[in-house]
């Protein structure tokens, strides 16, 4: 309310503006109005730009799709094509994981039976092996009596015949040789 009173009040007062400053309103009003036409020649430029811009993108647009629909048919065409073989394929994978987990079952029974099986042979065969070496050690050892106490005892018999024989051929030679020395030790004492 209050600005229509001093609007009105302004517009009674025909002195209230002076010559000179009605130019100056004359000539901001001119610029505001050149601005203003300015910005509307402006406006309808991009309007106009912005109509050709759209105008350009459906034609792209139309054209993206009248190429690619084509594409998009023949890929809807293929996947309803393929469809069915990849449920095949799929079922045939579920199948062949469930044979393979089978058998990986069947291959851990059979590796851990050979392998108890192998345990078992390595065993048996380190048995056989310390019974052989055990049995050649007891061998070695008996034929080592067996010849030991003969080649022992033939050793002595022939060490006893041998001082035999070297006492009887000692006596031997001396029994004639100690007469004569004896006869001589008394012959030559006197």
């Amino acid at each position: 309310m209050e600005a229509i009173r001093i609007v009105g009040i302004w517009m009674q007062d025909p002195d209230s503006l002076s010559s000179g400053n009605s130019k100056l309103l004359m000539f901001f009003v001119g610029m505001v109005a050149v601005a203003m036409t300015g910005q509307a020649i402006a406006l309808i430029v991009m309007a106009i730009g912005a109509a050709k811009a759209r105008k350009r993108g459906l034609e792209i647009a139309e054209e993206v799709r009248a190429k690619a629909m084509p594409i998009f048919h023949d890929a809807h065409e293929m996947i309803r094509d393929m469809s069915p073989k990849i449920k095949v394929i799929t079922e045939n994978f579920v199948e062949t994981s469930h044979v393979v987990r089978a058998k990986a079952q069947e291959f851990d029974v059979t590796a851990a039976d050979v392998n108890a099986k192998t345990r078992a042979q390595v065993a048996r065969v380190d048995g056989i092996v310390t019974s052989a070496l055990n049995t050649t050690a007891e061998i070695s050892e008996a034929i080592q009596r067996g010849i030991k106490i003969p080649v022992r005892e033939v050793s002595g018999l022939l060490n006893g015949l041998k001082a035999g024989l070297d006492v009887l051929v000692g006596r031997a030679k001396g029994f004639g040789s100690e007469r004569t020395s004896a006869r001589r030790d008394v012959d030559q004492g006197w």
